[in-house]
């Protein structure tokens, strides 16, 4: 089964809750045991695996990112001025692969799957998710 979800993002960098439709297309899909893989269409965004206790993990992850890959110092900020967003969602990648156990997400208490943002706002960011069943 393979749905996209789709989600505007408010800031140039920030990391989104995608979590709940993640679970809710496993659930969707019936597959008990198996992979769901998440993967964000786009050069500037990727998805993250990240705690999810409160915002100051996520909001440490876009501070790290923005003091390692800083803007406006990068050969592509001469055409559009996004180098550094594609250095980051590069660095962190398009998709994660997760586990489906008994029908849910196989995640841990503290772990939510995030979008990552580095490049907005956006009006949609399109998230494909793909759940396969275990043979």
């Amino acid at each position: 089964m393979q749905k996209t979800i789709s989600l505007p993002t408010s800031r140039r960098c920030g990391l989104y809750d995608i979590t709940d439709k993640v679970r809710e297309i496993i659930r969707e899909s019936g597959v008990k045991s198996g992979i769901a893989s998440v993967y964000v269409r786009g050069a500037t965004a990727a998805i993250m695996i990240q705690e999810n206790w409160d915002d100051s993990v996520q909001n440490d992850v876009v501070t790290l990112l923005s003091r390692l890959i800083p803007s406006g110092i990068w050969e592509h900020d001469h055409q559009d001025n996004n180098g550094d967003a594609h250095l980051k969602a590069g660095l962190v990648g398009p998709s994660e692969t997760i586990p489906v156990i008994n029908g849910v997400p196989g995640l841990s208490t503290w772990q939510n799957i995030f979008l990552c943002e580095f490049d907005g706002p956006r009006q949609k960011r399109e998230i494909t998710v793909t759940v396969i069943k275990d043979e």
